[in-house]
């Protein structure tokens, strides 16, 4: 069994912390996206699991074996990178079989390997190419094989579709999780782009500026964020987020500029009066008379649909309508949002607030902290 597990790891590089005392599991067999911006030290937590960096604190797990003090080639894992590190002079199948052939693996069985995995990776015509006339998705189908062959116990991506087109990431995505699917391997993949996460996770793993603030699957990070954080990063566009005072008595959050916007005390019957932010998916959004008052900014083309961004109580909303109509910048707009739509977040902390939440018809109490782990 592969299972992975972190305890308190920490990364220091002289006296800046970059990880900051993470803890998380990763059952046998799941696919795990550690998710966040540039800086976040999501590489660095994947390099540390792979060995390539030291630990300043904590213990790393693979398999119930605690691996700080191992090599890197004695943990398990395989790697693949962004910028596919593969040996130029080399034939696909020789970078392919490489791991094998330094390990000592009789050349017959060797090929048989390599054979065997190019065929299940569409290579099996390319083997006798060079990296340079290859495709990007081809030549990172290539670095997955090389990861493959050694049948590790666990897979490690660091953002391997970055250097890909549009196309090609579309692509690859649908490979690596059917490859997931097929091998069942424990895998922890590193990615800046939330598509990415959403499509290919088991469970989303969201790193901010060294702390993780949610680990859940990808519906719980989309639906029910745990932070302001999590909620704006999360989702194309991500949440709309309008500060104001919570009145409990009528149910309403007062906004900056008056404006109120109701909510439904039921799902928070734990808020009490005071400062909050309220969130809600610009899918909840509808443009309806006698709702709250802005001023049309402009829209962006969806095609099918249309975002239509605007200015409301001094903030920007965004609302993903099938059709708005003609608006020019600085026209009127009124807005309605359903208020069993809208969150709740602490003003101060940017943490979900206590309240009531339906998961599959059940409700269960959500506390206001951050979840790390």
């Amino acid at each position: 069994m592969a299972d992975i597990a972190l305890r308190g790891i920490r990364k220091t590089y002289g006296k800046t912390e970059v990880v900051h005392g993470v803890d998380l599991d990763i059952p046998h067999g799941e696919l795990v996206v550690i998710l966040g911006p540039s800086g976040c030290g999501k590489s660095t937590l994947l390099r540390m699991v792979a060995g390539l960096e030291g630990i300043t604190a904590g213990d790393i797990s693979i398999g119930g074996q605690v691996v700080n003090r191992l090599e890197p080639r004695e943990r398990g894992c395989a790697m693949v990178f962004q910028n596919y590190a593969l040996y130029p002079h080399m034939t696909v199948a020789q970078n392919i079989g490489y791991s094998l052939k330094i390990t000592g693996v009789p050349k017959t069985q060797r090929n048989e390997k390599v054979a065997k995995v190019a065929a299940s990776l569409g290579l099996s015509e390319f083997l006798d190419r060079k990296p340079g006339q290859l495709s990007g998705g081809q030549r990172q189908r290539v670095a997955m094989g090389r990861a493959m062959i050694r049948e590790p116990k666990v897979f490690l991506y660091d953002e391997p579709l970055s250097n890909l087109d549009a196309r090609l990431r579309v692509a690859m995505r649908v490979e690596i999780r059917k490859l997931h699917q097929r091998l069942g391997t424990t895998t922890l993949f590193v990615t800046h782009d939330q598509v990415e996460a959403m499509t290919l996770a088991d469970r989303i793993v969201v790193m901010n500026k060294g702390v993780v603030e949610q680990v859940g699957t990808p519906a719980d990070v989309y639906q029910r964020p745990e932070t302001t954080y999590v909620a704006s990063f999360i989702g194309t566009p991500g949440l709309n987020l309008l500060p104001g005072i919570v009145d409990i008595d009528t149910g309403v959050i007062t906004l900056r500029d008056g404006q109120r916007l109701a909510y439904d005390r039921h799902r928070w019957p734990d808020v009490g009066h005071g400062p909050a932010i309220a969130g809600f998916r610009a899918e909840a959004v509808s443009l309806a008379p006698n709702g709250l008052s802005g001023r049309f900014d402009f829209a962006e083309e969806l095609g099918s649909a249309q975002l239509i961004h605007g200015t409301f109580a001094g903030e920007t909303v965004i609302a993903h309508l099938a059709d708005a109509g003609h608006l020019s910048p600085g026209d009127p707009l009124s807005f309605h949002v359903d208020p069993g739509n809208i969150q709740l977040f602490d003003a101060d902390s940017g943490w979900r607030l206590a309240g009531e939440a339906r998961v599959k018809g059940e409700a269960r109490k959500i506390a206001p902290r951050l979840v790390t782990a």
